[in-house]
């Protein structure tokens, strides 16, 4: 399954693991290492760590948390001319500098 578009996800600056957009829909997968490091956190509590990888028709609701609303959803969507329903667009342009410890870098190919 080839991925369309996939982001590395970062805790706390720490490389956490791959989400990837796919004909699917979307995946996540921990990095082993991160996984091995007792003191690295889960992505969030609806996202455990673990060895095997998530799989969701619907971008994960904690993904989709990060996204902006409101007035500032259109300025992210009017400025970067993303469809405001291409949450994973959305995501990679506007969560690489989020509030909080999680942020999201694309992967170019």
């Amino acid at each position: 399954m080839k991925p369309y578009r996939t982001a590395n996800v970062y805790v706390q600056e720490s490389f956490a693991g791959i989400l990837k957009e796919t004909d699917y829909g979307y995946s996540f997968q921990y990095d082993n290492e991160y996984l091995k490091n007792e003191k690295s956190t889960s992505v969030s509590l609806t996202l455990p760590k673990r060895e095997n990888e998530y799989i969701s028709k619907t971008l994960f609701a904690f993904f989709d948390g990060l996204i902006p609303e409101g007035w500032l959803l259109n300025i992210v969507s009017n400025n970067w001319k993303i469809d405001r329903k291409d949450r994973f667009g959305l995501l990679l342009v506007a969560c690489k500098d989020v509030i909080g410890n999680v942020c999201i870098k694309e992967v170019l190919t």
